[in-house]
Order: structure tokens, then C-alpha cells, then sequence
């Protein structure tokens, strides 16, 4: 039997921190000198793909925009947008923190970035995160970022409305999100940056009958509402993220959605749902997607569980002959993060994004 709890757990959890840890540990490039302020906006965008959610997550999501430097002073001018996905148990303003934005926003464009907009919208529900998936739990924050807040900051402000204009990006659980929704809206987005992507295959399943199995699956048994949750482990509450996010049940109250062990038996239904949610398993049903993007990037430490799997993802992608780039640097989940953000990520953006209104 297999499952995803492995991909979350073993490989990105025992990989990342809890949020201020992976701060911490974020390595901050230095302040380059003479760069430009950019101006950080927070707004808040309604997610009509969000209506109706069963767990009660809020429609009205916060994003913070952050506006070039020349955005105030050349009111003619459109830029394209990066949308970048922050990672499992943390949320767009804990992002900023882990990416040190605006620093490494201006620090790109004086350093020869070309000048652009970042989007961060913010996809944390009750368990810590949505897997940017579409569930009648948890609602559909797949197509809430590639609809609602792309149209919305088309709407909002001065931007080129191309998918050529538009890149896409995410760490970790944001990195899963960035290749998941770039895979199947390539309508959307041009340029994509996949950072050490946790979730990519399945794993091995829990064993219902250890100690520990067994003493959560009363503990979900007696849950009466997703605050009960409160006190449990960030291993148990991802697993709780994934359920929501990958076996919904609209008709299991209170928590409407089913788990992978339930009464001490595995269920090979809800597995066979988590591993139908991994992008190894079903990436070449978009093989022709993914030829539509003008520019493809990944990389993960050399330090990071995360690895194995990415390295297969840029196999995949080269055994198709789809050109992306692959770097595997030295260092951990998270202490690069900012680094690469700043020197690598904006930079990739702005040579293969197009800068013009008459994109082709």
C-alpha cells in the first residue's frame, strides 16, 4: 500500500522547520547598495472559487502586491507579474519573512532584473495548507490563483494580460503548487520556477498498527470541529491539510473528508485518491502543457529529502525533450530561499518573460 502521507511528512515536514525556524535559517543576501524601494500593497481579493467550502475557510484571502519602483512615477507603463506560492504551515506575510521581501525584490532589480510586479496570495487554511488543490472541503485554491488573483490584479493594476507576461513560482508545498497549476494552465502562465517541491510521488503508508497510528486515529475519531486540531503535532495537521485538500467526503461530518486509516484498516479507496494526487503519477497526461512554456526551472539542496524527487521531475522533462534547467545547490530546504529569490528566481523572470504589450 502506498500513500501520500510519506511526501508530506517524511519528505518536506522532516525537511522543514515550523516557520520561524526555516526563517532563521534562511540565509539574507547583503543590501545592495543604491537599490530603488518598491512599494508593498496589501489587499485583500475575493475567491469565488473558495464559495461554499465545507471546512469554513475564508473567501476573502489576504495578497500583498509589491510594486516596482518606477510603478508611481511612469503611470503609462504595464508590467508582467510573478505569482509566488508560499510553502506548508505558513502564510503570504510569513513568506516575506522567509524571502526577506522587499529587501531581495530590490535588491534583484538593482543588481539587472528587469523591473516587474510579485503577487503573494495567501493559501494557509485551518491545517496549515491547501496543496493549492480543489476540494469541495477546503475549496478550489488551484483555480483561485490561476482565476481569481490573476484576474483581479489584471483588473487592479497596470499590467501586460498575457500568459507570456505572467511567471509562476512556489516553494516547497508552494513548489507542488507552482508545477501542479503550471501543468494544467499553461493558458495562464508562461515562465515557471519550481523551488524544492515537496508531495511529487507517493510513499509508503502509515502502519495502522503502531502506537502512534492507533492514538491518532482515535484523536481524528473525536474531532468535532478543525480547532481541535490545535494541539496536535505539524505531522498530524499536515496529514489533516492533505486529507481536506485530496479525500474529500461531503458527507462525513463534522470534518468532511475521509483518511487514509480509519478503524485501524488501511483504505485503499483514499490512497488510491492521495496518489492520484501526485505530479510523478500524472505528469505526462501533460507533457503537452508543459511544451508551452517558454522557460522551465527547478532546483532543491544538495542537503534537502526533497532531492530524489525533483531530480526525477527535470528526467521526466528532459526524456520528453521540454528544455528547463535543473540546479542542485549546496544547502538545506530552506537556508537558500532568500538567496536564490534574489539572484536567481527574479532574474530568470526577467529574461524570459516578455517585457512588451505585443507578446508572441
Amino acid at each position: 500500500m502506498r500513500n501520500l502521507f510519506g511526501a508530506v511528512a517524511a519528505a518536506v515536514l522532516l525537511a522543514c522547520a515550523p516557520p520561524a525556524l526555516a526563517q532563521v535559517e534562511t540565509e539574507l543576501p547583503p543590501v545592495v547598495a543604491g537599490a530603488q524601494p518598491v512599494t508593498a500593497e496589501h489587499i485583500m481579493i475575493h475567491g469565488a472559487s473558495l464559495e461554499g467550502n465545507l471546512e469554513g475557510e475564508a473567501v476573502d484571502r489576504d495578497v500583498i502586491v509589491f510594486l516596482p519602483p518606477s510603478y508611481f512615477k511612469d503611470t503609462t507603463r504595464r508590467y508582467p507579474v510573478v505569482y509566488a506560492l508560499h510553502g506548508y504551515s505558513i502564510g503570504a506575510e510569513q513568506w516575506t519573512h522567509e524571502i526577506r521581501v522587499p529587501q531581495t525584490i530590490e535588491g534583484a532589480f538593482a543588481t539587472g532584473a528587469k523591473e516587474m510586479i510579485v503577487v503573494m496570495p495567501d493559501s494557509k487554511t485551518v491545517y496549515g495548507g491547501s496543496m493549492y488543490s480543489g476540494s469541495v472541503t477546503v475549496g478550489n485554491f488551484e483555480q483561485f490563483i490561476a482565476h481569481d488573483v490573476v484576474s483581479y490584479i489584471d483588473a487592479h493594476y497596470r499590467t501586460i494580460p498575457d500568459r507570456l507576461s505572467r511567471g509562476l513560482i512556489g516553494h516547497s508545498m508552494g513548489g507542488y503548487g507552482a508545477l501542479r497549476i503550471g501543468m494544467k494552465h499553461p493558458d495562464v502562465f508562461g515562465s515557471l520556477y519550481v523551488m524544492s517541491p515537496c508531495c511529487l510521488s507517493p510513499r509508503p503508508a502509515p502502519d495502522p498498527a503502531s502506537a502512534h497510528e492507533q492514538a491518532f486515529d482515535k484523536a481524528v475519531a473525536a474531532m468535532k470541529s478543525p480547532a481541535d486540531a490545535a494541539n496536535m503535532s505539524f505531522f498530524e495537521r499536515a496529514e489533516l491539510a492533505t486529507a481536506a485538500a485530496w479525500s474529500p467526503d461531503p458527507k462525513n461530518p463534522p470534518l468532511y473528508f475521509d483518511m487514509p486509516v480509519k478503524d485501524g484498516v488501511v483504505q485503499p479507496d483514499v490512497l488510491a485518491k492521495w496518489a492520484a494526487n501526485s505530479p510523478l503519477d500524472f505528469i505526462d497526461q501533460y507533457i503537452g502543457n508543459l511544451r508551452q512554456y517558454s522557460a522551465i526551472a527547478l532546483d532543491v539542496g544538495d542537503q534537502d529529502g526533497l532531492r530524489f524527487d525533483t531530480e526525477k521531475v527535470h528526467a521526466v522533462l528532459d526524456s520528453y525533450g521540454i528544455k528547463n534547467s535543473f540546479e542542485l545547490y549546496h544547502g538545506t530546504h530552506t537556508s537558500h530561499v532568500a538567496y536564490r529569490f534574489q539572484n536567481h528566481v527574479l532574474p530568470f523572470f526577467s529574461e524570459h518573460l516578455c517585457f512588451t504589450q505585443d507578446c508572441k
